[in-house]
């Protein structure tokens, strides 16, 4: 923490009785003119300072941050605590729990690894769909989760006794953003150090990339890779670019038909529109008074699929409600209050801030809408819904593969599939021109493809499908299972539907998968329960499910219909992505709903519907009903939400939220400070980082006679170079597991075995799409094995081990952007696990560049105007790199010397910019990665 104070903001403010230490922002010229997000970091620089990779020149540059700036000022950002879910934070556990047998290995006391700032864990990823419609459901469901996991259940319920500061949220209790805002968000955070109480801004990253929903409550954080998660949780500062920041000022009020959901896929169309990546945005204006908190939360949620950094709301007494109806205790409040009030950070309309660019929305404009088929940004107002689908389907009624290639925010976001990593975008990044929303053609055609089905049931249901068919309504995603006015107008609008005689369509799998405990309750006093389950609408988990593509399977006569006929059926959740491919293998179009309309698209059942125009059936007098018959009124909403939500529900369900239910509490679990890892296991195994480590750092050494593992293009991603979705038995990993037992069918995803480095390592460079020039039109994980005769093609795994055992170092040859797209812990570690020494590319995404650092491997750059191309470069030769012993010196080489020898003798000379960039980083290297300097650390 501080050393270095050389503004004089270390003060004392006193709230109550209370004194805590804080760091005043008003000892800075120009602070207060910055925007409530810069704020933040200016505080967050002003307590870290010190004076190497911290100075008060990094404050002085925010203070004075100029909103017409392009991004150049590089600071270092210290979060004040970390968020992870099971799929991205495991990895994470893993590493501590390596890192404490190392520091034993030292003659250490293993109990002293600990995370240096709070980490919680949220098991939501996890559970799938399996079971619906039934009361039964949700055990089902939860057996069938434990069953599958209960290997890194087992694993992270030892972490949880095993740690201080580390907390785990077990199965079944909900979606981690929604359990962090209603509960783990402090808002403003205390620590005592050394001696004294230290208040200061809550500031999170999470390895999830909806992380950014705590922006609704002031909360400044966005979705990291693991690796920053790592380092985060561990103290160390992560880099960034000091952003530009954009005003979004809110006037009006949202109109009776429309609701929160409307209004959050109407600002995505507007951001995307603008252009915000790397960017972040900040709401402010007499409106944002007049949003509710739960509507902010919505909005935050979704900044990944604007593109932008952060969507940020400032605190006011909307923001101290919320606290107080979820139960926060007075005396945190008070803080809250006391501490924002003092240092200028309380949301004031009148108080005029500059910003980088301005966007406005009256809300009174906003009108009933869904996004799809399989973009966020591409809103279709419900009136038009029913002719753009008429349009849509001609592209998939005769499918046309166009999924995610490139680096822009779609593909991002596809990429991040199964796991929401969050996305690695960098406040100098700039929005493709394929992310904005389409234009709108919204005219009906004559006719539309159509293929009727006749279906029958084991249970007797007889149907016929058809292009278009819902085949899954799915009110998911904390998104807007946070939300009680959109949970509690679908109810309402479920008891409306079953009061006219309306039913669900018997081919619809219809769900509830909420992200906390609180809706259940809310829902069970609101006596509307009966009314959802007559639609069809059980709980089915609290967890992502269909959101992140745990839909579960189809019933099997359906599935088997849509395969054999290839049917363009539909899914309508309310959800926060919808990419083809995401929500359901047998599902091409995929659209976003608020919950009432995720109903009403089950009553209707099929997306070639106009709800203006066309009954959804007929009442017991045989009148037609309307949506506008049934669609819930505000007023009442409002009315059962007073008489239904209270303080008392989150009290008791938070109360006992890291406890979980008999089957957690009776998972059989090691104990003590270190693992006892299972050398049966395929899911958690531990990493070989601290492998002959001793206290003492090794000097660093040049590399010689290293030989290419791969020579890539241009816009290579983490995608291509990480593992991610599922793999096949002929492949490395594949193999490995087959070897160990387990049958294709239990292979699960590359997500699900984060915490096994040998599936990681061998999925790393195996992208199908992968292009390596060594080899002559061979897409995929393959590269030339020169350590055999004629260096023939090998999977990159296989090449990479055969180097490894004959002590030959590797290189990776790049174009220009390399490592873009999501933030991705397994991009660097298995690089680095794989033997490569150094990445020698035209450029670098920014984070990944570090991440790389980070696992002790070296990025250089090619001189500028340079590529391995116009060196007359092919990945043949054996390459040495000098100089690199100058990093022993303590300084930084600006370049290191290549050498790359040809077959024939013949040589390359090149000067190559060695992109180690801060003292720190330096540090990290020297140590051999990030890990082994923070154990150092604790060491001493």
């Amino acid at each position: 923490m501080s050393t270095v104070d050389s503004f004089g903001a270390k003060g004392v403010l006193d709230v109550k009785g209370t004194e805590y230490e804080i760091f005043r922002l008003n000892t800075l010229e120009g602070a207060q003119k910055l925007p409530y997000s810069l704020k933040v970091l200016l505080e967050n620089l002003l307590r870290t300072e010190d004076g190497a990779n911290i100075t008060s020149e990094h404050i002085e540059a925010l203070a004075n941050w100029d909103p017409a700036a392009e991004p150049s000022i590089e600071i270092q950002f210290t979060p004040g605590r970390v968020i992870m879910q099971d799929f991205t934070g495991v990895p994470c556990i893993v590493d501590l729990a390596t890192m404490r047998e190392a520091i034993e290995d030292l003659g250490g006391d293993p109990a002293r690894v600990n995370p240096l700032a709070p980490a919680e864990l949220v098991i939501d990823h996890s559970v799938q769909i399996d079971s619906f419609g039934t009361s039964d459901s949700i055990g089902i469901n939860m057996d069938i989760e434990y069953e599958r996991n209960g290997e890194r259940y087992q694993f992270l319920r030892w972490g949880q006794t095993a740690f201080d500061d580390f907390k785990v949220v077990p199965p079944g209790m909900g979606i981690v953003h929604q359990v962090n805002i209603e509960n783990l968000a402090r808002v403003i955070m205390t620590r005592e150090v050394d001696g004294v109480l230290r208040a200061y801004p809550d500031t999170c990253v999470g390895t999830d990339s909806h992380t950014t929903m705590e922006n609704g409550l002031g909360v400044l954080g966005w979705g990291v890779g693991g690796i920053e998660a790592e380092a985060a949780m561990l103290g160390q500062p992560i880099s960034m670019l000091i952003p530009r920041v954009v005003g979004f000022k809110l006037t009006g009020q949202i109109p009776a038909g429309a609701t929160a959901t409307d209004v959050v896929l109407t600002i995505t169309e507007m951001l995307r529109e603008h252009g915000v990546v790397g960017k972040f945005v900040e709401f402010y204006g007499e409106g944002v008074g007049a949003v509710p908190l739960a509507n902010r939360a919505t909005i935050g949620n979704m900044s990944p699929e604007f593109g932008s950094t952060a969507a940020i709301f400032p605190i006011d007494d909307v923001t101290l409600e919320y606290l107080r109806l979820t139960g926060r205790s007075d005396e945190q409040i008070d803080l809250v209050e006391a501490y924002v009030k003092e240092q200028g950070m309380w949301h004031d309309p009148s108080e005029e801030i500059t910003f980088s660019e301005y966007l406005e929305l009256d809300l009174s404009t906003v009108v009933p809408s869904i996004s799809g088929p399989k973009r966020p940004q591409d809103r279709i107002s419900l009136t038009d819904a029913k002719a753009q689908f008429h349009e849509d389907i001609q592209n998939y009624a005769t499918h046309v593969d166009d999924s995610a290639s490139g680096d822009t925010v779609d593909d991002v976001a596809a990429q991040s599939f199964p796991a929401s990593d969050a996305p690695g975008y960098t406040a100098d990044d700039h929005q493709s021109e394929a992310d904005r929303p389409r234009d709108h053609h919204a005219y009906a055609e004559d006719g539309r493809p159509s293929k009727l089905v006749p279906v029958t049931m084991p249970d007797g249901r007889e149907f016929e499908l058809d292009h278009g068919a819902v085949s899954i309504a799915s009110i998911t995603s904390c998104t807007n299972t946070s939300n009680p006015s959109v949970m509690m107008a679908a109810a309402v609008l479920a008891r409306n539907a079953v009061e006219k005689g309306l039913k669900a369509k018997p081919w619809v799998k219809t769900s509830i998968a909420p992200g906390s405990k609180v809706v259940t309750d809310y829902y069970e006093k609101s006596g509307l329960v009966p009314a959802l389950e007559e639609l069809g609408f059980f709980i089915v988990g609290y967890g992502c499910t269909t959101c992140i593509g745990n839909s579960g399977p189809l019933e099997e006569e359906i599935s088997q219909a849509i395969q054999d006929n290839d049917l363009a059926v539909t899914s309508v959740l309310s959800g926060n992505r919808n990419f083809e491919g995401r929500i359901n293998p047998d599902v091409k179009m995929n659209y976003l709903a608020s919950p009432p309309l995720v109903i009403a698209y089950a009553l209707a059942g099929n997306m070639d519907f106009d709800f203006q125009n066309e009954p959804l059936g007929q009442d017991a007098d045989g009148n037609e009903v309307y949506l506008k018959d049934i669609w819930p009124d505000p007023a009442e909403v409002q009315k059962i939400i007073d008489a239904s939500i209270d303080t008392e529900m989150f009290t008791r369900e938070y109360n006992t939220i890291f406890d979980g239910d008999e089957r957690w509490q009776n998972l059989d679990t090691p104990t003590g400070k270190t693992f006892e890892w299972n050398p049966e296991s395929t899911y958690v195994r531990k990493p070989p980082y601290f492998e002959g480590m001793t206290m003492e750092t090794t000097p660093v050494e040049d590399i010689s006679g290293a030989r290419v593992l791969l020579k890539l293009g241009d816009s290579v991603t983490t995608d291509h170079i990480s593992p991610a979705g599922s793999f096949k038995s002929d492949t490395p990993a594949g193999k490995y597991l087959i070897e160990n037992g387990v049958q294709r069918k239990d292979f699960n995803s590359y997500g699900s075995r984060r915490g096994n480095h040998e599936v990681m390592i061998r999925g790393t460079f195996a992208n199908i799409r992968i292009k390596n020039q060594l080899l002559d039109g061979v897409e995929g994980g393959y590269t030339r094995d020169f350590t055999q005769e004629g260096g023939p093609q090998a999977a990159v795994y296989d090449a990479a081990m055969n180097y490894q055992e004959a002590g030959v170092p590797l290189v990776v040859l790049g174009g220009k952007e390399y490592g873009s797209g999501s933030s991705r812990d397994w991009a660097a570690k298995g690089t680095s696990l794989l033997g490569v020494k150094a990445v020698v590319a035209q450029s670098y995404e920014r984070i990944h560049r570090s991440n790389l650092i980070g696992m002790g491997v070296l990025p250089l750059q090619f001189p500028a105007g340079e590529s391995a191309d116009s060196l007359g470069l092919d990945g043949t030769e054996t390459y040495d790199v000098q100089g690199v012993t100058g990093l022993n010196e303590g300084s930084i080489p600006k370049t290191l010397k290549v050498t790359a020898t040809k077959e024939d003798g013949s040589t390359v000379e090149f000067d190559a910019a060695l992109r180690i960039d801060t003292p720190g980083e330096a540090d990290y290297y020297r140590n051999g990665g990030i890990l082994q300097y923070v154990l150092r650390q604790i060491a001493q």
